[in-house]
């Protein structure tokens, strides 16, 4: 297993969901600021996405990515694209993100993962993992030669999956995990979620970590203010320790230092 090897985590901030967190004080990591960006919630403008690429060019693709809520998960986009060899994405998601987009040349939260598929040369496969069943029925026939799916109602078969990731995975891999996997009882988001635990993740991390070299990861599916000020004030409190846990996990098992 070759080692993640840039020493930071990367904090994308865009909404101010991570100022009510602690996670990242513990550890050594770089500040992006975006709150002043506007055309970036669920959707990307091309104003936009000029100004986050130029904010993050100095960081490598080589680190744990923070990326604030699901609505702004096509930024995994902009960080695979800093990828110049050919690469798998491993992508950890109650939802493919694999929609037309509304509108021509506008990239969206749900609209990222296919944005790859149809014009990232260097990507070779995505492996969907723990996707809503329905949703993983509605991934076209298209895709399916590039697209190895592992639906929520198939995360128990741990061992079929293992073989079935060495078989087809052969390149290195860029780890995408929106928190929206999930249960609510270790994660709370802005959208429907699914039912794994965090052994369960953490697991599933491990066979991946053991089997292939991981060019970087990031992480998203932070819960936005609006829902907070309608729920509960420990939402922060149960994201924070999901995210310390995950954090620690990472940086113990990768070993980076």
């Amino acid at each position: 297993m070759a080692n993640i090897s840039d020493n930071k985590i990367i904090m994308m901030d865009f909404t101010g969901a991570y100022e009510y967190e602690s996670f990242y004080r513990h550890h050594k990591f770089a500040w992006v600021d975006l709150t002043d960006l506007s055309g970036s919630d669920c959707f990307c403008s091309p104003e936009a996405e000029q100004t986050i690429i130029n904010r993050i060019k100095d960081f490598s693709v080589r680190s744990i990515h923070f990326i604030d809520s699901g609505n702004h998960h096509y930024v995994s986009k902009f960080w695979t694209d800093k990828i110049k060899t050919p690469f798998s994405l491993i992508l950890f998601d109650h939802h493919p993100d694999m929609q037309p987009p509304l509108f021509e040349s506008v990239l969206t939260c749900g609209s990222w993962v296919k944005e790859l598929l149809d014009k990232n040369r260097y990507l070779q496969k995505v492996v969907l993992i723990g996707i809503a069943d329905k949703l993983a029925d509605a991934i076209p026939d298209s895709y399916k030669d590039r697209v190895i799916c592992y639906s929520e109602s198939t995360l128990d078969h741990g061992q079929i999956w293992k073989e079935l990731t060495r078989q087809h995975i052969n390149e290195p891999v860029y780890i995408s995990i929106d928190k929206d996997v999930l249960s609510t009882e270790v994660a709370v988001t802005d959208w429907d979620q699914g039912s794994m635990n965090l052994e369960e993740l953490e697991s599933l991390l491990k066979i991946i970590i053991r089997n292939h070299t991981i060019l970087g990861m990031d992480i998203c599916g932070e819960c936005s203010n609006t829902l907070k000020l309608i729920t509960e004030s420990r939402i922060d409190d149960i994201n924070d320790s999901t995210n310390e846990c995950i954090v620690q996990f990472l940086l113990s098992f990768c070993k980076l230092k």
